[in-house]
């Protein structure tokens, strides 16, 4: 149907001219449409298939003077590096130059063609610009997707900078001029699209059945046969003969003309109609896309697959897979090592059951006819303009926010955690907390230390006692579907003593970025924690994965000790559950390898980059303490602490994951010294530059007590009691926070270039005056102030730390005389280096220098006023100095381009919240907030009154939040203690006894 001067004008039902538009993003997208457009050439319309897909995919299926393939490419989807790799840079690059900077002539150009070819109805899979192009056209237009791009690209933004927001809004806005979406199984979060229908799997049809198949390939049906469906090839890998079982051949799809492929695997053709084989095959081997599960479920195909990193779109998938029983996960370096044999053989026992409908094609097909001859199927006639700004929101921009959106299906929230309001500590125990204590003494020895009766402690001590599926076989039936609870159960031997740590998340209250600057900080500990479960195992008496299995027999060594990790909440960050590793693989020779060999071992796979925060622990404690590891390690993490929040996560695995293999070593290791140790697996393994105030809290806080340390580069002054009518909150504001991100890392560059520049600024009068042949009080005729100022300039040539110059110091000496901005090459050329170990300057990037170097010497002089301040007499004043100096740190984040939308948001609402007249007429209640750690997202803390309306108040914010963007924020409130005050648990399982 066109829209003709405003007019609806219906087209004929027995012709009908559609024009369909296919994302430059992998095959998938095309041979999914190729079943739509096949409905929709028999029902006698004609189908104009806009693409940069090989012409062969739709003819080897279609064969119609009815279909017109017009060979352009309008988006460019998410460019891989290889197979399995996504670069998030190089994708927001490419669609820049694809679809942003040629936008104009892009819609000129597909405007005309539309009507040229008088289309009655726009169907886009997923192409952004086809939507607004043909609102421009005034025709209507409808999606047909599982994903969207907005969605795919608002994480890529996070590693990009936010400089690159505009890209995900004008996708955002371009489909929110279409009239609705036609939703396929498998799904993501589609926030800019307020009407969808459901339809049932698009798959391909089959042409040929197994026997016919495997006849013409000369294959019997006592053959295992699994086809390879990667859409090409991991870079410089050779397939080998001896990667399958014996008795398996495998079918490649994708081969190059030139590879060479052993005798057991079968190149097919490049215009091979991939369905016949996938259906006369036993299982598959591949990455997850719509096209690989949708055929996969279909034609009930076991599928081993091997994780993607950074596109979204794959846990949806992958979730619907395993849901129906269809999915082995495989390890990348297992694939890239040839240890196919325990996944393929775990493939084959698996018995899909998929039972749905598969005929979406055909019922995409009438609801478009219906579409292009006037049917309405759009719930509202709202501007394409309300639409977006109902359908987008702030959460959303830099972040997919698991659980908050109503389109997101029920699995992906199942890991996380919604708190209320709570009590300030964890002093009391419920009923229930009380029965969980008594059920731990039922259910462990205690050997050592003492769960201090912490909540969070006895229900994983619960958790922990119901994996032995042994003892208790009617318990957690629902709980044993899930993969994690699987690896988990098999880690432990139940007679042997297990070790179990707790290290908490913390509060940035004041100090943030400041810390590697060597400023005051002041942190509090929270109450959320992880903790970490470890047993020591004989090598020859642990239960390996059958994986690991595997690779031990295929190396011949029996007694090679081997790490096992099992890490609960894997889904919410498309992570990996699991890993393992031989700890042998950390040892080069007599001595432990490089940090940097060890960090690119774990970047490798990222959907199990997550382990270098957990097994860097052991390759530091190896290299720095000499000591080493002969017997297994199996080790289970339960985090707490949300991802992504600016709350230390990472911290609190790396603090409690040490803690728990140096009790289970007998290593003495002071809290101090151990979260140093922590550092450098952040700092050299991981590669995240943080400075140590996270470790340091971790390890070292205390209840209710703020952590004062100077960061110098780890001096802890000691615990500032919290006075008790002061109280402090975490307030999430859903845009998620990286200190592995390029903002944080280009701030403490520009910090360290402002170091260098002042250390440079002062060395050169310096020199100037020890070189004068008089005395420095003969040259200036004043012996006192020269004396000084010799004295001053050479501590500042010496500046170890930028916190050590104050700010009057700074303001009269070096303020005018710093760039605001610089580029890398620039710096580098006049200065060398800028003398940080755990950042690398870009000559092509420019930093900002004037902002990063101000703020830490500010902040220091901020936080040591707010120590005081805490100890003064109780008063209005008092609070409204402590939340004056909040805000001013706020701001001055923001100056660094730290600062976030939503952070912003958050302390703007308490800002409005602190200055209504009901709060003036209490005398307040709320006094400060600001963004913590990092910057770029993730929380603020606010101070306020500790009272009930305080409490209130924050609940409000919480609310007006969620009603301005959709996000419903987390609240953290409470402390706990840290690694070193919990200590640690020696527990061993009490296993029930034969009665007579």
């Amino acid at each position: 149907m066109r829209i003709d001067g405003g007019e609806e004008v219906s087209a004929a039902p027995e012709h009908l001219v559609f024009a369909y538009y296919i994302t430059g993003h992998g095959f998938g997208h095309a041979t999914r449409v190729v079943e739509v457009v096949r409905h929709l050439i028999l029902a006698g319309h004609d189908v104009h298939v806009v693409t940069g897909a090989p012409a062969f995919v739709f003819t080897s299926a279609i064969d119609s003077p009815r279909l017109f393939i017009r060979k352009v490419l309008l988006d460019c989807g998410a460019v891989q590096a290889d197979a399995l790799t996504v670069d998030r840079l190089a994708s927001l690059k490419m669609y820049s130059e694809t679809a942003v900077i040629p936008r104009d002539s892009i819609l000129a150009t597909e405007v005309e063609w539309l009507n040229s070819i008088k289309a009655d109805l726009v169907v886009s899979d997923v192409v952004p610009v086809a939507c607004r192009a043909a609102a421009d056209a005034g025709i209507r237009s409808v999606c047909v997707t599982n994903f969207s791009w907005d969605f795919i690209y608002a994480e890529y933004v996070m590693a990009a900078g936010h400089h690159h927001r505009s890209i995900v809004w004008q996708i955002a806005e371009d489909y929110s001029h279409c009239e609705f979406l036609i939703r396929l199984p498998g799904y993501c979060p589609m926030p800019a699209f307020r009407d969808v229908i459901d339809v049932p799997l698009v798959v391909r049809r089959l042409h040929k059945s197994r026997k016919e198949v495997r006849e013409e390939l000369g294959i019997g049906e006592d053959v295992k046969l699994v086809i390879f469906n990667f859409g090409g090839q991991p870079a410089g890998w050779k397939l080998k003969q001896e990667y399958l079982p014996d008795g398996w051949l495998c079918l490649v799809c994708g081969a190059s003309e030139t590879q060479e492929l052993p005798p057991n695997f079968i190149k097919l053709e490049k215009n091979s109609y991939t369905p016949d084989f996938i259906a006369a095959s036993d299982c598959m081997l591949g990455k997850i896309g719509y096209g690989t599960v949708s055929e996969a479920l279909a034609y009930k195909l076991p599928f081993v697959f091997v994780r993607r990193d950074y596109f979204n779109e794959e846990p949806f998938l992958r979730n619907m897979l395993e849901h129906h029983q269809g999915g082995v996960e495989m390890i990348r370096r297992d694939l890239l090592t040839g240890r196919w044999a325990p996944y393929l053989l775990r493939a084959v026992s698996l018995q899909p059951c998929y039972d749905e409908p598969i005929n979406g094609g055909e019922v995409a097909a009438k609801i478009l006819q219906d579409t292009a001859v006037g049917k309405n199927y759009a719930s509202s006639k709202l501007s394409g303009a309300r639409r977006l700004r109902d359908a987008i929101v702030l959460g959303f921009q830099l972040q997919r926010a698991p659980g908050r959106d109503a389109d997101i299906p029920e699995w992906y929230a199942v890991a996380e955690t919604e708190l209320g309001l709570r009590t300030a500590s964890p002093k009391s125990l419920s009923d229930e907390d009380n029965f969980l204590a008594k059920l731990c003494t039922e259910e462990f020895e205690l050997l050592h230390g003492s769960h201090h009766r912490l909540p969070d402690t006895l229900s994983f001590l619960n958790s922990l006692a119901e994996l032995d599926t042994e003892h208790h076989p009617d318990k957690n039936i629902e709980k044993r579907k899930m993969r994690e609870f699987k690896a988990a159960a098999g880690l432990f031997n139940w007679e042997e003593e297990i070790f179990v740590t707790r290290a908490p998340g913390r509060l940035d209250v004041m100090g943030g970025i400041a810390d590697y600057s060597g400023s005051l900080v002041l942190q509090m500990p929270i109450r959320e924690a992880c903790h970490v479960a470890v047993q020591r195992i004989q090598p020859s008496k642990q239960k390996l994965w059958k994986h690991a299995q595997a690779r031990k027999l295929s190396n011949g060594r029996e007694s090679t000790p081997v790490l096992q990790i099992v890490s609960y909440g894997s889904e919410l960050s498309n992570r990996g559950p699991t890993f393992d590793m031989d700890l042998t693989d950390f040892m080069d020779g007599d001595q432990p390898i490089p940090y940097e060999k060890a960090k690119v071992y774990f970047a490798k796979d990222p959907s199990q980059k997550w382990a270098a925060y957990v097994a860097g622990t052991i390759l530091v404690l190896m290299t720095e303490l000499g000591v080493r590891f002969n017997d297994s390690i199996s080790l289970l993490v339960s985090s707490a602490v949300p991802e992504g929040k600016g709350v230390s996560s990472s911290a609190s695995v790396e603090v409690a994951s040490m803690s728990a293999i140096a009790a289970a070593h007998g290593l003495n290791i002071s809290p101090r010294d151990l979260a140093l140790l922590c550092q450098k697996v952040e700092n050299h393994i991981v590669g995240a530059p943080c400075g140590v105030m996270d470790q340091m809290t971790s390890a070292c806080g205390e209840t209710d007590k703020l952590l004062a340390m100077i960061c110098q580069p780890a001096e802890v002054l000691g615990h500032v009691n919290i006075p008790s009518h002061v109280r402090f909150w975490g307030i999430d504001s859903g845009i998620r926070h990286s200190i592995g991100g390029a903002d944080y890392g280009s701030v403490r560059v520009g910090t360290f270039m402002g170091r260098k520049i002042v250390t440079s600024m002062a060395s050169a009068p310096l020199s100037r005056m020890l070189s004068s042949e008089k005395p420095p009080q003969q040259a200036n005729g004043n012996y006192d102030e020269c004396e000084d100022n010799v004295e001053l300039l050479e501590a500042e040539a010496s500046l170890d730390y930028l916190c050590n110059l104050s700010p009057h110091r700074y303001e009269a000496a070096y303020a005018k005389k710093i760039p605001e901005d610089l580029l890398g090459e620039t710096f580098l050329e006049q200065y060398v280096n800028h003398d940080d170990s755990v950042t690398v300057i870009d000559p092509k990037r420019t930093y900002g220098v004037l902002a990063s170097t101000r703020h830490p010497i500010y902040e220091n002089f901020r936080v040591k006023a707010f120590k005081a301040l805490l100890t003064a007499e109780v008063s209005n004043e008092q609070l409204l100095a402590l939340g004056e100096l909040m805000y001013q740190c706020h701001y001055s984040y923001d100056a660094c381009g730290l600062g976030s939308d939503g952070t912003d948001r958050l302390v703007k609402l308490v800002q409005e919240m602190q200055n209504s007249k009901l709060s003036k007429a209490e005398n307040g209640t709320l006094f400060g907030a600001k963004i913590t750690g990092g910057g770029s997202g993730g929380s603020v803390c606010v101070i306020g009154k500790n009272c009930v309306r305080s409490s209130e108040q924050i609940l409000e914010i919480k609310q007006r939040y969620k009603a301005a963007t959709g996000y419903k924020p987390f609240i953290f409130e409470g402390s706990s203690p840290g690694a070193g005050k919990f200590g640690y648990l020696k527990i061993r399982r009490r296993l029930p006894t034969n009665e007579s």
